[in-house]
């Protein structure tokens, strides 16, 4: 459906204009919700919104192989959504910070709504 009527509200359009982001931002958040939507790397996460893991952990959470789990954490990395940690010889791996857990606790109630 489309207006019948072309009429612009000018005010509410400028309004509007100054509160979206710049390209830049766009471009990262895009990044962002495009690596959650994949269903591989979103279970990742998810495995790891209440405690870290490494990656053999997550590889028998996930059922995958050590190697295709490195692959996607590698990108999460990149992006920021998780970080890692050393011991010894074992990397743990945890969420990067309060807003990615915020953003898949709102995803989650909203598909359970």
């Amino acid at each position: 459906d489309i207006c019948s009527v072309k009429c612009i509200d000018e005010e509410k359009v400028k309004e509007t204009v100054k509160t979206i982001p710049q390209q830049e931002d766009i471009g990262q958040m895009a990044e962002i919700f495009k690596a959650l939507s994949d269903p591989s790397r979103l279970k990742i996460v998810l495995a790891l919104l209440n405690q870290e893991h490494c990656v053999c952990d997550i590889a028998v959470i996930c059922k995958q192989t050590d190697s295709a789990i490195s692959h996607q954490l590698r990108i999460l990395r990149t992006l920021k959504i998780v970080k890692n940690r050393r011991e010894g010889k074992i990397i743990y791996y945890s969420i990067d910070d309060d807003h990615v857990v915020s953003l898949i606790n709102m995803s989650l109630n909203h598909v359970r709504h």
